[in-house]
């Protein structure tokens, strides 16, 4: 059994984004919570059992998986049939630059923008994460001649990597191949079905 519990219009919306790319809606028990949000609104939920009261969480058999990308890897891997439809076949090299994405997506694209967001510059996280500019030209070079971060097909790697941008203080006007990239990713119609499910649940929790 798989539970996944989501709040509207935030981090787990990503995950939501994977489960209609996979087609897999009818085997997730989604369960709506509350949560404690950046302007201060909500609250804690009591029938969260995340530890931090965040999301996503998912649960498998009873047993709690937390953060994004294991989400979005567990996920794939439970249902390889699905996953082999959007992403690279596990153990080909493909695979490993798409895990790449994912990976980079969470420990270095989105600390950026919360810095940048915060206004906060120091030496040491600039060795750590490098900077913005330094960010958009890797992704324009990746994204440039292709549609998506591994080529013609909407992947995990997208999802995550595009999270970040509407929170980005200047937007990417300056990248076209980044802005392009990020309007097929929100008329993908797995993007548009999580919307509308957020916009559902969200409607129904007021």
């Amino acid at each position: 059994m798989l539970t996944l519990y989501h709040a509207p219009f935030s981090r787990s919306t990503r995950i939501v984004q994977l489960i209609e790319l996979m087609g897999i809606s009818d085997r997730i028990d989604l369960r709506i919570v509350q949560i404690r949000r950046g302007d201060g609104s909500g609250a804690r939920d009591a029938a969260n059992p995340h530890p931090e009261g965040k999301v996503p969480l998912l649960v498998h058999d009873g047993v709690a998986i937390r953060e994004t990308s294991a989400i979005m890897e567990h996920l794939m891997a439970v249902f390889p049939e699905e996953a082999a439809r959007m992403a690279p076949r596990p153990g080909t090299p493909e695979h490993g630059a798409m895990l790449a994405w994912m990976a980079w997506s969470g420990a270095v694209l989105e600390p950026l923008v919360l810095l940048k967001i915060a206004g906060f510059q120091h030496p040491l996280l600039r060795d750590s994460y490098r900077d913005m500019d330094g960010a958009l030209a890797l992704l324009e070079e990746a994204l440039t001649g292709r549609p998506f971060l591994m080529g013609e097909q909407l992947t995990p790697a997208d999802i995550l990597a595009s999270s970040s941008f509407p929170f980005l203080p200047g937007g990417t006007a300056e990248h076209p191949a980044i802005t392009d990239w990020l309007a097929r990713c929100q008329a993908a119609p797995s993007t548009r079905a999580a919307a509308e499910l957020d916009a559902e649940k969200a409607k129904a929790a007021a």
